[in-house]
């Protein structure tokens, strides 16, 4: 029985008070007395049935658990179509709901594809896109992490136990939130509740074993069942990663069966949606991190409770084709809580009495986003319609295998890259260490690995133009604050990230038309790229030397306007001149980067320049970086990471 507390009674016979007062025409003592009279007798109506009243809307209202498993594409699981991912318990959960073929984390990695989810966010919007963060970003005020607004309607919210948040966590989120939370702890067995389970078994950590695995710890998936990726090299190295990685598959399904047991156990199930899903993509070599479909498609099963299927347009045990994303898990919950949405949520619900499985179906199209994982930056964006994906790579002359040292803890990673120095991968297996296009197109129903790109190919001139506008529009709309540098972002936007974005959306518009140059043939930009290196505001010229790289050699006639750059006041701006005229030149860009890092310009502006370094320093014939060239050659953070690897000071698994 839900109990209400004295200051509840008061509230109600406050607020009746002033309503009935505001009512009363005559106001006089006599009128007063007798609605003091029926008032003192409407109260105690309601405090007698009160506890009744409560507990029939608690019944009402359906309990949610959210089941996450940490890095996990769609790929893996025998429910899509990979026969060694046998998921038993996930696979009992589809029979009793529904499959969803297209869900998305918007992000591949976890903290702003977790933010995106507890915010219904797009995370560029609001300045939450960096992984790690270096400054949490701020909510617009008054809005909350959607959780919040269950509780604030009686449900007891649980966190069991990862976060990982880029934002203020909002207060009054979670009611317990740690290793121990659970829904068992409500203050009645009639509280609805929400709880959100993560399994990290499954986690990337899980595969940076060391060599003497393959001898002492071998996997129980039969290596030579497995089927590799065109993409990756087939070494034992590999299959012994992927049978790993499948036997964690297995073990994180065995704790969600144990999980659901429970929710029997107290007769939960007939009450209560389970939503199993990945926090992201999986982890195998090009898969988190990147805007691939392995890096942001993820598997959803929604069983759908008995005592709610009639609410349900929708088959149970079937396929839903429709596109959802992680903004759109928010107001799912809270529409099917009976709650709205606020306004600023980018999603939209996708369960509901009036959502028709042919308004679902309608959904085709989801957003993603790529920008600093760790150390390593580089801004990219995609947009999927149908069969169709396009990714924007901003900083196209970073290749995908630049340095980052957590991913190369991974024996696979490590080996991978070890093949393509020693030139013995094909060219698919090659080109994820190669410098890329602008522009990649991929017609995933003939190309499911994205290996084949048709941004060239005329053919398909329609649909690269149709989705490049798709994608402008989108990054417009939200004002998508990668345009600023994150020094910039983080010195000026946080606060309210989407406030920001609206009173700075002409300048950001102004910042996006100067990035998208780049997609002009080079003679049809060469003159406005000229007029931008000289603009008068930083983060125009410091976006018109970014294109320069990503022509390389064609815009090797703009050298004359870059030289002057190399002084520039902006220390930004000289790191993308150096950049720019050692890629084209070969000119040595050490001397700015040392300057720049030796003048205490802040941990960010240290860490952009740092990413330029490692590209030259891995780069063959490059520019090796000498650390003892600086004042802190030991640096903090993710400082200390690029450090430690152009110092050689990483350790690796043996």
């Amino acid at each position: 029985m839900v109990c209400r507390s004295h200051l509840d009674e008061r509230h109600d016979k406050v607020a009746m008070m002033a309503l009935l007062d505001s009512n009363d025409p005559m106001r006089g003592h006599r009128s007063h007395q007798l609605i003091f009279g029926l008032l003192w007798g409407i109260i105690a109506i309601i405090v007698f049935f009160a506890k009744p009243v409560a507990v029939q809307a608690a019944k009402e209202k359906p309990n949610f658990v959210f089941i996450l498993s940490e890095d996990n594409s769609k790929h893996y699981l025998r429910l899509y179509g990979a026969e060694l991912g046998a998921t038993p318990a996930i696979e009992s959960l589809a029979r009793e709901g529904l499959v969803f073929n297209h869900a998305f984390s918007n992000a591949p990695v976890c903290s702003v594809a977790r933010t995106t989810l507890m915010t219904g966010i797009l995370a560029p919007k609001a300045g939450f896109q960096y992984h790690r963060k270096h400054t949490p970003a701020h909510l617009p005020e008054g809005v909350q992490m959607w959780p919040s607004y269950l509780r604030d309607a009686g449900y007891y919210t649980t966190n069991n136990s990862k976060k990982d948040y880029n934002v203020v966590e909002s207060k009054g989120v979670w009611d317990a939130s740690s290793k121990k939370a659970t829904w068992r702890n409500r203050p009645s067995k009639d509280t609805p509740f929400f709880h959100m389970q993560t399994f990290g078994v499954s986690h990337e950590s899980s595969l940076h074993f060391p060599r003497k695995s393959f001898q002492n710890n071998r996997p129980k998936t039969n290596l030579s069942e497995v089927t590799l990726a065109p993409y990756h090299p087939d070494t034992p190295t590999f299959r012994f990663t992927y049978a790993r990685y499948f036997d964690r598959i297995k073990q994180m399904d065995s704790m969600v069966d144990k999980l659901i047991k429970q929710l029997d156990e107290d007769g939960l199930l007939e009450n209560t949606f389970i939503f199993y899903f990945g926090d992201h993509g999986g982890v195998l070599p090009r898969g988190k991190g990147y805007l691939h479909e392995t890096g942001l498609h993820i598997p959803l099963v929604v069983r759908i409770p008995e005592r709610w299927r009639t609410e349900i347009p929708l088959k149970i045990g079937s396929r839903v084709n429709g596109f959802v994303s992680f903004i759109d898990f928010g107001p799912t919950l809270l529409h099917l809580a009976g709650l709205n949405s606020p306004k600023v949520i980018d999603g939209s619900p996708f369960l509901g009495s009036a959502i028709t499985k042919a308004a679902l179906d309608h959904r085709d199209e989801t957003f993603g986003y790529a920008d600093r994982f760790d150390e390593k930056y580089e801004m990219c964006r995609s947009i999927r319609k149908g069969q169709f994906k396009y990714i924007r790579s901003f900083q196209p002359f970073y290749p995908d295998g630049l340095q980052n040292n957590y991913r190369y803890i991974m024996l696979a990673y490590e080996e991978w890259r070890s093949l393509f120095e020693q030139g013995k991968l094909n060219e698919p297996q090659s080109a994820f260490f190669k410098t890329k296009p602008v522009e990649q197109l991929f017609d995933l129903s003939s190309d499911p690995h994205e290996t084949l790109n048709l941004a060239g190919n005329q053919e398909y001139g329609a649909v690269l133009l149709s989705l490049r506008n798709r994608l402008t529009q989108k990054m417009n709309a939200i004002h998508d604050l990668s345009f600023y540098p994150e020094n910039h972002m983080v010195k000026h936007a946080l606060d309210d990230g989407i406030e920001f974005g609206q009173t700075h959306a002409e300048e950001i518009r102004l910042l996006q038309q100067t990035a998208n140059l780049a997609l002009l043939p080079f003679e049809q930009a060469e003159e406005k790229i000229r007029r931008a290196i000289s603009h008068d505001s930083p983060l125009v010229r410091y976006w018109a030397l970014t294109v320069c790289s990503s022509f390389g050699v064609k815009a090797k006639p703009l050298l004359k306007n870059t030289a002057p750059r190399l002084n520039d006041p902006d220390p930004l701006v000289r790191v993308r001149a150096a950049e720019f005229i050692a890629l084209v030149s070969g000119q040595d860009p050490r001397p700015t980067f040392y300057q720049v890092l030796n003048e205490n310009n802040g941990e960010l502006v240290s860490l952009i320049t740092l990413n330029a370094a490692v590209l030259f320093h891995d780069m063959k014939n490059g520019y090796p970086f000498d650390v003892s060239q600086l004042k802190d050659p030991d640096g903090r953070n993710e400082v200390k990471r690029r450090l430690d690897y152009l110092a050689g000071r990483l350790k690796q698994k043996k």
